[in-house]
């Protein structure tokens, strides 16, 4: 397995306690993202979805100047050459953000600065996005000439709707962290000084609570996400065999105890 605790690397990753971080480190590019860097990240997440230790992933950069500026353009420049390198990194894309929407645990990409283009694929594919004032937000293929995958395309309909996604991909144009809040392209709006800590506090209420609920919740809006509608015998057996697990039984206990539950489930 590879070694990404190296905080020189482009992607490293830090464990504090419960809370993962994957941090985006190419400052000097403003994280912008090479065929490298993409192919590293599901093999990042991978190290942090299966440390015990790790409740919460933060997806962050390693500067306030940019959470990431997107794709390396002058790399895009080459590979446009190739169709060798066209293939293989239209891949390294489509993995790398499937595999962070498809953590078990759950992520919040912890935003500061530009997120752009790829940048902003990856904070769309993460479950929640906290950003501070100063943020810009923009998905900018049709001013390259270039079309936005299909996968990111739902991923941002998803969430902001298809008038709206339309609009930002129609233009291109850059949005502040406001007009991203009141969309729904962000969840929560921080200054500069706060974002840190508060995406911290709300990461520790996720590692508080019942880590079989999460994860199996998790797995559920994933699947509404991808398209069902109503049980099917995975789901139903997941509702009943939660009654019988062992967080079920101390959740119960401490509510009628009136204590707070210490909950044991750690997969």
């Amino acid at each position: 397995m590879t070694d990404f605790s190296d905080k020189t690397k482009p992607i490293y990753v830090d464990v504090d306690g419960s809370i993962g971080s994957l941090v985006l480190n190419r400052a000097n590019k403003r994280n912008a993202m090479s065929e490298a860097m993409w192919t590293a990240l599901p093999k990042a997440l991978d190290v942090l979805d299966h440390d015990k230790r790790v409740r919460v992933i933060i997806i962050r950069s390693s500067s306030q100047q940019a959470f990431s500026a997107g794709a390396d353009i002058a790399e895009l420049e080459v590979i446009a050459r190739d169709p060798l390198r066209q293939e293989s990194n239209r891949i390294a894309i489509r993995e790398a953000q499937r595999a962070l929407a498809r953590t078990e645990k759950p992520t919040i990409a912890q935003i500061s600065g530009s997120c752009m283009g790829g940048g902003c694929g990856l904070a769309i594919h993460c479950d929640m996005r906290f950003a501070a004032h100063g943020a810009r937000f923009g998905i900018t293929p049709a001013k390259l000439g270039l079309i936005y995958p299909l996968n990111d395309t739902k991923q941002l309909m998803d969430l902001v709707g298809p008038a709206k996604a339309k609009s930002m991909l129609f233009t291109g144009r850059v949005l502040d962290a406001e007009e991203a809040l009141s969309i729904g392209l962000i969840d929560e709006l921080y200054s500069a000084e706060e974002l840190n800590q508060k995406t911290i506090s709300f990461a520790q209420q996720i590692a508080g609570v019942s880590q079989y609920s999460v994860r199996g919740i998790k797995n559920l809006i994933r699947r509404v996400l991808d398209g069902q509608v109503d049980d099917d015998d995975i789901t139903a057996e997941m509702f009943r065999a939660a009654h019988e697990g062992a967080d079920a039984a101390e959740g119960v206990r401490a509510f009628l105890e009136k204590r707070p539950a210490g909950f044991t489930w750690n997969d």
